[in-house]
């Protein structure tokens, strides 16, 4: 896909979502970051749920890789497409994951 093309389907999401699409497109192959990251690279160190909810918005997961981004504790977070699937890209990048910290009841 051209640049041209993602700039044309991201142009009817918010400027914050975009801002937040680029910074993650930035993130290389085999490293994380987390959201408050993403939030402080943005301008706006206390929007780190905000970037989540923008994150769950990404149309294009594939090339905006949000699957890098995770909580500040090193659990996974969200993914569009499931946190199994979130997971299995992460390894397949060759990250070493932290064991998923099971809440009580769960």
């Amino acid at each position: 896909m051209k640049q041209k093309d993602i700039d044309k389907l991201l142009s009817g999401y918010s400027s914050f979502a975009r801002r937040v699409w680029k910074v993650t497109s930035t993130i290389p192959a085999g490293q994380t970051r987390t959201y408050h990251w993403v939030a402080h690279r943005i301008g706006n160190p206390h929007a780190a749920r905000a970037v989540g909810k923008a994150l769950s918005k990404n149309p294009l997961p594939v090339v905006i890789p949000c699957h890098r981004v995770i909580h500040k504790d090193g659990s996974l977070g969200g993914y569009s497409l499931g946190k199994r699937k979130k997971e299995v890209l992460l390894k397949r990048e060759g990250m070493e994951l932290k064991t998923e910290i099971r809440k009580k009841g769960r």
